[in-house]
C-alpha cells in the first residue's frame, strides 16, 4: 500500500522489504485527504485549540463562548480560508513523500517498524515546518487575533492586508514567526503518530494472527490511528509556545524577540506546567481526526481508487 497515510514500506513474498510507489495520485489523495479534515471537524478543533492556548485562563466552556461571540458557528472556521487550506492542500503532499522515503530507508537499515515509522513521521513533519505549514499556522493564528480585536470595535484589515503589512515590516521572517517551534511540534507530531500506529498495528497483527504481508481491515486500520493520534499530544507544551510566539495579542509582560526557550519560561511564569497544557482536550481530538484521515482514511481511499481503475496498491 504506498503510502496515503498507511507504512511505506511493504514486506514481498520473498520476505524482503520493498519500498511502496508514492505517484502523483498518491500526493493528490494526501492533498484531498488534509483538504477533507480541515474542512470537516480539523478547522473547529484548531480554532478551539488556539482559543485555549492563548487565553490560558479559559475553561473550555468560556472558549467555546468566546469563539462563538466571533461569528457564531463561522466562528470556528477562522483562518480556514485561505490558509488553512493552502496548508491542507500542500502539507499533506510533503508529508507523504517525505515519510514514505524515509521509512523505506530506515526499514532498509534494519529498523523495525516502529523505529522507521517514527522516523519517516519525524523528517516528513520537519519538511512540512519549514516548506509549508509555517506561515500557515502563523497567519491562522493572527486571524484569529484579528477578530478578537474585531470585538473591542476596531475594525479588523483583511487578512491578505495583514499578511502584506507583516511581510513589508518583517519580511520572510515575520510571517514564518515561531517557525522553529512549528518545527518541533510537527516532526514530534508525525514521530509520535507514526511510529505509535505502526507499534499498534503490530499489536492487533499478533492478537489476529495476521502475517506481515497481509493488510489490516479497515477498522483496524482505524483503531491504529486513533491510538497514534490521541497519545501524540504529549508534546502540547510546545503547541502552546508556537502560538504564543505567533500571537498578535498585546501583553507588556511578554518578553521582546521571542524564541522558544524564552516563550516557554515566560507561560511557565505567567500560568505555570498547567498553562503549558491549554488546549490539549481539542488537541487531542485533533490529533485523532488528522491521523484517522491520513493514516486510516488514506489506505481505504487508495484502496476504493485502485478497485476503480482497476490496478492493484502498491504493497498489496
Amino acid at each position: 500500500m504506498a503510502p496515503a497515510g498507511g507504512s511505506g514500506v511493504a514486506i514481498g513474498p520473498d520476505g524482503k522489504i520493498q519500498k511502496k510507489s508514492v505517484s502523483w495520485s498518491n500526493i493528490l489523495l494526501g492533498a484531498g485527504l488534509n483538504m477533507f479534515e480541515v474542512t470537516t471537524l480539523g478547522q473547529p478543533l484548531e480554532v478551539t485549540k488556539t482559543t485555549m492556548a492563548a487565553n490560558r485562563g479559559d475553561t473550555f466552556p468560556r472558549a467555546i463562548a468566546r469563539i462563538w461571540s466571533r461569528g457564531g458557528l463561522f466562528g470556528f472556521y477562522q483562518g480556514l480560508i485561505p490558509w488553512a487550506w493552502i496548508e491542507a492542500s500542500t502539507k499533506g503532499a510533503v508529508l507523504l513523500f517525505v515519510s514514505s522515503e524515509v521509512e523505506y530507508r530506515a526499514s532498509s537499515f534494519g529498523a523495525g517498524s516502529f523505529l522507521a515509522g517514527m522516523t519517516g513521521g519525524f523528517f516528513g513533519g520537519l519538511a512540512q515546518a519549514y516548506l509549508t505549514v509555517g506561515f500557515c499556522t502563523c497567519m491562522k493564528t493572527v486571524e484569529i487575533t484579528r477578530h478578537k480585536q474585531a470585538a473591542t470595535g476596531v475594525k479588523p484589515p483583511s487578512t491578505m492586508t495583514v499578511f502584506m503589512d507583516i511581510y513589508r515590516r518583517e519580511g520572510i521572517r515575520g510571517i514564518n514567526k515561531g517557525v522553529n517551534a512549528v518545527a518541533i511540534r510537527q516532526c514530534t507530531n508525525w514521530a509520535s503518530r507514526f511510529g505509535l500506529s505502526r507499534l499498534t498495528e503490530v499489536g492487533i497483527r499478533r492478537v489476529t494472527g495476521k502475517a506481515d504481508d497481509k493488510p489490516l481491515s479497515a477498522y483496524e486500520k482505524i483503531l491504529a490511528s486513533v491510538f497514534g493520534g490521541g497519545l501524540s499530544a504529549w508534546n502540547q507544551p510546545i503547541e502552546v509556545v508556537r502560538i504564543e510566539m505567533q500571537s498578535k495579542t498585546e501583553d507588556p509582560n511578554r518578553p521582546k524577540n521571542l524564541t522558544v526557550a524564552k516563550t516557554l519560561k515566560y507561560i511557565y511564569s505567567q500560568n505555570g506546567i498547567k498553562g503549558l497544557f491549554r488546549g490539549v482536550t481539542p488537541r487531542i481530538g485533533l490529533g485523532v481526526w488528522q491521523t484517522v484521515c491520513m493514516v486510516g482514511l488514506g489506505d481505504i481511499a487508495k484502496e476504493f481508487i485502485a478497485s476503480l481503475t482497476g490496478e492493484k496498491p502498491a504493497g498489496h
